[in-house]
C-alpha cells in the first residue's frame, strides 16, 4: 500500500459504480418484455384497424344500397305519377269534346247534304262529341228494337250486345278505312275518320227509329235508299276530295259505301219481326195451326211373322 501497489481490491469496490451480469440480464429481460408488449399492442392496433376498415366497407356498402334503393323508388314513383297524370288529365281530351250544341246541330244537318267538291279537300270536324252521342243514340234505338222484336240473347245481355255492335262497327270500320286510306295515300287522320263515320250514323238513327215503330218493309227501303244513301254519299264525297287517283278513290269509296249500307240492312233485319210476318203471310190470319193426330197401326198376326222369318232363313 505504501509502495504504490497496482493491485485492485475487489472487495472494496462499490457495487454502484458499474453494471454486473445480473443487471445486464434483467435489463435484457425487461427490454424483451417491453418489445413483446409493443408487438402485442401493435397487433391489437392492427386488428382494430382491420375491424374498422371492414366495418367501414360494410357501412359504405349498406349506404350505397340504400341510396340505390331510394333512387329506384324515386324513379318508379315519377313514372307512376307521370302515367297516372297522363290518363287522368282531362286536358288531353278537352279539344276533342270542346264543341257548342249549335255546331253539333249544324254538322248533323251537313252530314245529310253531299257536297260535290273534288279539287280541294273538304273540311272534316276533328271532334268526337257528336259522333259519340250518335253512337249512344244508335245503341238506345237498337235496344228498343231488340225489346219490341222479343230478341233472346243466350250469351250476354241485350245492352251488352247493342253496345258491342254499335261501338264495334264505329271503331272497327273507322280503323279499316283509315288503313285503306294509308295504303291509298289519302289525306285523313284517325280522329277525322272517327268523326266522319260517326256523323254518318245520323241517317241510320233516323231510319231505324222510324222503321222499328212502323213495321212496313217498303217504308224501310225508302228510308234506306233516301236517308241512308244521303249520309253515305256525304262520306264518299269527302273521301273523294281527299284521295288522289281513280283506282284509290274507287277502292275506298266502294268499300265504305258497301259497309255502311249493309250495316243498316243488318240492323233492320236482325232485330225485326220478320219471321212473324212471314208466318202470317203463309198461314193466313184465320188458318188453324197444324196439329199432330195419332194414327192406328194394324196388328200383324204371329203366323204371318213366323212365315216371313222362315222364308228369309231359307233364302239365306
Amino acid at each position: 500500500q505504501g509502495g504504490g501497489s497496482a493491485v485492485i481490491d475487489m472487495e472494496n469496490m462499490d457495487d454502484t459504480s458499474g453494471s454486473s451480469f445480473e443487471d445486464m440480464g434483467e435489463m435484457h429481460q425487461r427490454m424483451k418484455e417491453e418489445e413483446e408488449e409493443e408487438e402485442a399492442d401493435g397487433e391489437a392496433g392492427a386488428a382494430e384497424e382491420e375491424d374498422g376498415e371492414f366495418l367501414g366497407m360494410k357501412g359504405l356498402r349498406g349506404q350505397l344500397g340504400r341510396q340505390v334503393a331510394d333512387q329506384m323508388w324515386q324513379v318508379g314513383k315519377r313514372q307512376a305519377s307521370k302515367a297516372f297524370s297522363l290518363y287522368a288529365n282531362i286536358d288531353i281530351l278537352r279539344p276533342y269534346f270542346d264543341v257548342e250544341p249549335v255546331q253539333v246541330r249544324t254538322r248533323l244537318l251537313e252530314s245529310m247534304i253531299p257536297v260535290k267538291m273534288i279539287n280541294f279537300p273538304q273540311k272534316i270536324a276533328g271532334e268526337l262529341y257528336g259522333p259519340l252521342m250518335l253512337v249512344f243514340t244508335l245503341v238506345a234505338i237498337l235496344l228498343h228494337g231488340m225489346k219490341t222484336s222479343d230478341t233472346i240473347i243466350r250469351e250476354g245481355t241485350l245492352m251488352g250486345t247493342a253496345i258491342g255492335t254499335c261501338f264495334g262497327y264505329w271503331l272497327g270500320v273507322s280503323s279499316f278505312i283509315y288503313f285503306l286510306a294509308y295504303l291509298c295515300n289519302a289525306q285523313i287522320t284517325m280522329v277525322q275518320m272517327l268523326s266522319l263515320l260517326g256523323y254518318g250514323l245520323f241517317g241510320h238513327c233516323i231510319t231505324l227509329f222510324v222503321t222499328y215503330n212502323i213495321h212496313f218493309h217498303s217504308l224501310f227501303y225508302i228510308f234506306w235508299l233516301g236517308v241512308g244513301g244521303l249520309s253515305t254519299l256525304r262520306m264518299v264525297a269527302v273521301l273523294v276530295s281527299r284521295t288522289v287517283g281513280h283506282t284509290q278513290r274507287l277502292i275506298m269509296c266502294g268499300t265504305l259505301a258497301a259497309l255502311h249500307m249493309l250495316f243498316l240492312l243488318y240492323l233492320h233485319f236482325a232485330y225485326h219481326k220478320v219471321v212473324e210476318g212471314i208466318l202470317d203471310t203463309l198461314e193466313g190470319p184465320n188458318m188453324q195451326p197444324f196439329q199432330r193426330v195419332a194414327r192406328d197401326i194394324p196388328v200383324v198376326s204371329n203366323a204371318i211373322l213366323n212365315t216371313t222369318a222362315k222364308a228369309v232363313a231359307l233364302t239365306l
